[in-house]
């Protein structure tokens, strides 16, 4: 897959691009898969995203919603859960019924034939049309975390102290060491993937995730 590599003076900017990016591939394709990210680097996309949804009256009946990653251990209905963020920024506001989002839950009792469930949710299902991803603060997409080998399909993550340091987990007084998240293979095949990388402190991560 080709990197086109954007680069834009404001987040308002970058968070413009993306969101038109996903408006157009909706309009070319009305029962578009799309992969997301929770946390702060796509929010104001996903904002610019519904905003552009309701001005220009696109159809969003066949729109199909799936969860990169979940936290482990958390109540479904946890202020910390990608769950409660996506119905926050996307299914509320688009007016989505509940079975257009699928993915992992947080509080189910076995974590294993969770991530069993999404990987033939993936594969049963068309392949991700556009997946938006974050990049963490020491490189990890998703839950996948830096190692010498990485996972390729929906697995149990052990997370590191920089994921354990994110701002979401601030939501919540459960503390958690695990994490649910679509592996790199699953993620890679996607048709489009649109990364969204702020703040000067991620630059040696993007410049590694690009030249290394």
């Amino acid at each position: 897959m080709p990197i086109e590599l954007k680069i834009f003076s404001t987040r308002e900017e970058a968070s413009q691009s993306a969101a038109s990016s996903i408006v157009m591939a909706l309009e070319e394709k009305p029962d578009l898969t799309l992969c997301l990210a929770t946390g702060n680097s796509p929010t104001r996309a996903y904002e610019l995203f519904t905003a552009s949804v309701e001005k220009s009256a696109l159809g969003v009946g066949q729109l199909r919603l799936l969860k990169l990653d979940e936290w482990g251990g958390l109540a479904s209905d946890d202020p910390a859960t990608c769950e409660v963020y996506l119905q926050r920024y996307l299914v509320a506001p688009l007016g989505l019924r509940r079975e257009q989002l699928v993915g992992f839950q947080s509080d189910a009792e076995d974590l294993d034939g969770e991530c069993l469930r999404i990987e033939r949710h993936l594969l049963d299902a068309d392949q991700i049309d556009v997946c938006v991803l974050g990049l963490g603060v020491n490189g990890h997409i998703g839950f996948n975390e830096p190692a010498a080998e990485l996972f390729s399909r929906a697995h149990i993550a052990t997370l590191s102290d920089a994921s354990l340091g994110h701002s979401m987990l601030r939501e919540t007084s459960v503390q958690t060491s695990v994490g649910l998240t679509l592996g790199m293979a699953e993620i890679l095949a996607s048709r489009e993937i649109l990364l969204l990388v702020f703040g000067s402190e991620k630059a040696k991560q993007l410049k590694t995730l690009v030249e290394g």
